[in-house]
């Protein structure tokens, strides 16, 4: 199962296995670069989210909590939160803005991986409300703030983070499934 391979590769890099660190990366980088090229929306500034948050993953392989969910998933929020540093910064710098405008609700996954679980995932968001699938389409493949998505749906703050709540509930439900 991949997630037991996951988890033996980082508790090797925990312990500064380089060979272990080096098949974690050859097995994760495609999935956590195409995550931060569909936020970023720039190759060059996803591949710097990416070395940034593999030197992160590398430093801080002690302090994954298995409890606290899957290898990958704890290194797909490290290169998010990286994406998401960048996007700020060139917000600040009133750089060309890097987010992508949400075209529809369609939320395109495909590039993650092609994996089963990528087409899992596709098939619960597509069973999300429109509404759902769209604040978390903003929200966790955008990069936008809470207050962002906000102003974009025109829609008070409770009733976007009642949408994303629900619809991280549900596709949790689904996914469990």
């Amino acid at each position: 199962m991949e997630k037991d391979v996951h988890l033996k590769l980082i508790s090797a890099t925990a312990l500064g296995d380089r060979k272990a660190f080096a098949a974690l990366y050859q097995q994760t980088s495609g999935k956590l670069l195409a995550i931060c090229i569909n936020m970023l929306g720039n190759r060059a500034l996803a591949e710097e989210a990416i070395q940034d948050a593999y030197v992160k993953i590398w430093h801080n392989a002690a302090e994954y909590q298995r409890h606290k969910g899957t290898v990958l998933t704890w290194m797909i929020s490290i290169a998010r939160y990286r994406a998401l540093d960048i996007l700020r910064y060139q917000k600040v710098r009133k750089e060309e803005p890097m987010l992508n405008e949400a075209e529809g609700n369609a939320i395109d996954l495909e590039t993650l991986a092609d994996t089963g679980s990528v087409h899992q995932l596709n098939r619960c968001i597509g069973e999300l409300p429109q509404e759902q699938q769209q604040a978390i389409h903003l929200a966790y493949f955008n990069g936008y703030s809470h207050q962002e998505a906000v102003h974009y749906l025109d829609k008070p703050l409770g009733t976007i983070k009642s949408w994303i709540r629900r619809g991280l509930q549900q596709l949790q439900r689904c996914l469990t499934r």
